[in-house]
């Protein structure tokens, strides 16, 4: 402990007294040294960590009397752990090597051996010859052989039965017993695979419940498929113009496979056009039986298209399934693919409509005039003779007299327009490479009334390029190319806002000519016409005037309208409106609403709005394209109501 100094008074007197003594004459010759007190060693500690302080006895520091007892427990608890550890170690011991242990038959020694062929040829029988040993020293009771066959595998008794697995009861082996046995099924894979066949072995041992099972595999390669494909097209396609595919299914088995399923992967970009014979759905045939030596052939023909250079891939499968009702291959035997580039055509074709390359379809609105730009130019590194371009219409009808051309001739028999060069003045008597070209024509869409009792109004645009060029063996070839586009006609919607005070549903109260200051209650009608194709997710909304009040009654009442106060909107979710609809005798989609509008003397001899800025949005669900329509504002002057004057529309002092 560090030295401790008199604080007190007291220790102050003392020196006080000391220091006159030293100065004094009389009392500093009686002054004698003094012996000096011994003090005790008393070592000073310094904590290293916020503790309780130590006891102190005698002077010297000794820990709590706590830590020895947690010494000694500790020391003890280790003692009896070593203790328990050797005892469990004893038992252990003896019972797996001298007690009931020694009897229990490790998994480990148990043998499972298969000899096979290494090569199966895909749908023949095939054999295995599996050798079950026992080198436990306890017998194996209730043992059972399974042997699990890879997916497909058939019985080699019946071709229709499917076999998974097989379980084979082998009784009790004894210490140091066999047993072996064959097997025969007939398996199916591609050609190449390797297929694992599993064998397990379950028993059980003398005075226990539990189930052991020793385990062993198998690995055999598929030297050749039951079934094989082959794939006869070209490696090369022109984008757009049609290609054919030919694929012959055959049978190298020596027996008959069952329900034979044939499966094509189509690229993106192509369209399937026809097959012979017709698919059970798109890309896949059910073949049904094919015998040994048979042959079954597809043909597939459609329309690639695509960017020059891009290659595409067609994907073939052969299989079953495990029952009929499946529509995908369950256990495939062959597979193919067959990869096409994509090349130019001899004439690169565009097509611009009214100025634009839609690039797909181009959206009209009945009645519109269409001009119609064609562009050509020579692909090839050769020059092109004699070439003729010509454009067909197909789907909707357009009147022959609106289609003009200056450089082509409209044919109003097959309605095609042609151009050569004769109507070019010889522009397309010879191409060189390279060389590019445009032609034109335009037409006049029918209008909304002739397309009332037509549904999903549209027709396409194709056009045919032909020409001659001389191949390297001085031999002229004919050369074709195709592009196309599509002209939709967006629906005909009519939207009508009308006011209504004589005819008013709900009853008009209220002055009229309307008064300043008094309330005049009028009907506000929407009402919305569609021509030819459905729109959905129809809205009109409004807004009242702040001199305008929302009674708050419509009519009929399974329309959803609704009216905010904040900030005097008027919304009508009208949703869908079907084609046909107020057309042809048919009713428009309708809804009314009672408004009462109370003038002020600023308005007086004027015409003031019922109801402003009326808009319908929609969407045209064939055309693709929003709808918009508005409407003028409705005001007094209510000129549509039967009985109305307009001398009742201004308002009056």
């Amino acid at each position: 402990m560090p030295p401790r100094f008199p604080q007190n008074n007291e220790g102050e007197d003392k020196i006080a007294r000391l220091k006159r003594a030293m100065y004094s004459r009389v009392v500093a010759n009686k002054l004698v040294p003094r012996d000096r007190r011994v003090m005790d060693a008393l070592p000073t500690t310094v904590a290293t960590d916020f503790e309780k302080p130590v006891e102190a006895i005698g002077g010297k520091v000794v820990a709590p009397r706590t830590i020895n007892a947690v010494r000694y427990t500790l020391w003890w608890v280790l003692g009896a752990a070593m203790l328990f550890f050797l005892v469990a170690v004893g038992i252990f011991v003896y019972y797996f090597f001298f007690g009931e242990g020694s009897a229990v038959a490790a998994p480990g020694n148990v043998d499972i051996s298969i000899r096979g062929p290494v090569n199966v040829s895909g749908g023949e029988p095939a054999e295995f010859q599996i050798i079950v040993a026992n080198r436990n020293q306890t017998p194996l009771e209730l043992a059972d052989l399974i042997v699990t066959y890879p997916p497909g595998t058939r019985s080699p008794t019946d071709l229709a039965t499917d076999l998974p697995s097989q379980r084979i009861a082998l009784g009790t082996i004894e210490p140091g017993g066999r047993r072996q046995g064959t097997v025969t099924a007939i398996m199916v894979g591609t050609e190449g695979a390797h297929i694992p066949v599993h064998a397990e072995v379950e028993y059980r041992v003398l005075n226990s419940s539990a189930i052991f099972v020793a385990k062993s595999d198998y690995t055999v390669t598929f030297s050749a498929s039951p079934i094989s494909i082959a794939i006869e097209a070209n490696g090369e396609a022109i984008s757009g113009q049609p290609m054919i595919l030919d694929a012959t299914i055959s049978s190298n088995g020596a027996a008959p496979v069952k329900d034979v399923l044939l499966s094509v992967g189509y690229p993106f970009g192509y369209t399937v056009q026809t097959t012979n014979p017709e698919s059970a759905s798109r890309g896949f045939w059910e073949l049904g039986d094919i015998k040994p030596g048979e042959t079954r052939k597809i043909q597939i023909r459609g329309i690639l298209t695509g960017e020059a250079a891009d290659e595409r891939v067609f994907s073939f499968s052969v299989g079953t399934r495990r029952n009929r009702s499946a529509q995908i291959i369950e256990v495939p035997m062959s597979a193919t693919s067959h990869r096409v580039a994509i090349a130019k055509p001899f004439i690169g074709l565009t097509v611009d409509v009214n100025k634009q390359n839609t690039g797909g379809a181009a959206v009209f609105a009945p009645g519109d005039l269409v001009n119609v730009a064609v562009n050509y130019v020579n692909n090839l590194s050769s020059a092109i003779d004699d070439a003729i371009l010509v454009v067909s219409m197909k789907g909707l009808t357009i009147d022959g007299t609106s289609v003009h051309t200056t450089d082509g001739f409209y044919r109003s028999s097959d309605r095609t327009v042609l151009w050569d060069k004769d109507t070019t003045n010889g522009a397309l008597t010879h191409l060189d490479p390279g060389e590019r070209g445009t032609v034109h024509f335009s037409f006049q869409l029918p209008d909304a009334k002739k397309l009332a009792n037509m549904t999903d109004p549209s027709f396409n645009v194709v056009v045919h390029a032909a020409g001659k060029r001389v191949d390297q063996k001085g031999v002229p070839e004919t050369l074709q190319a195709v592009a196309s586009t599509t002209v939709k006609l967006a629906s005909s919607v009519q939207f009508l806002a009308q006011g209504f005070y004589h005819q008013n549903p709900f009853g008009s109260t209220g002055p009229l000519p309307p008064k300043v200051n008094e309330e005049t209650t009028y009907a506000i009608v929407w009402a919305i016409n569609n021509s030819s194709n459905a729109i959905k997710n129809g809205k009109v909304t409004a807004t009242l005037p702040s001199y305008v009040r929302w009674i708050g009654v419509y009519s009929p009442a399974s329309e959803k309208i609704s009216f905010n106060v904040a900030d005097g909107t008027i919304t009508w979710n009208v949703g869908d409106v079907p084609a046909g609809t107020g057309v042809e005798g048919a009713l428009p989609r309708r809804v009314a609403f009672a408004v009462g509008i109370t003038p002020s003397e600023s308005q007086t001899g004027q015409d003031p709005a019922l109801i402003r800025f009326e808009k319908f949005t929609a969407t045209d669900e064939f055309a693709g394209v929003a709808i918009t329509r508005t409407a003028p504002d409705v005001t007094t002057n209510i000129v549509n109501d039967q009985g109305f004057s307009t001398t009742e529309a201004s308002v009056t002092p």
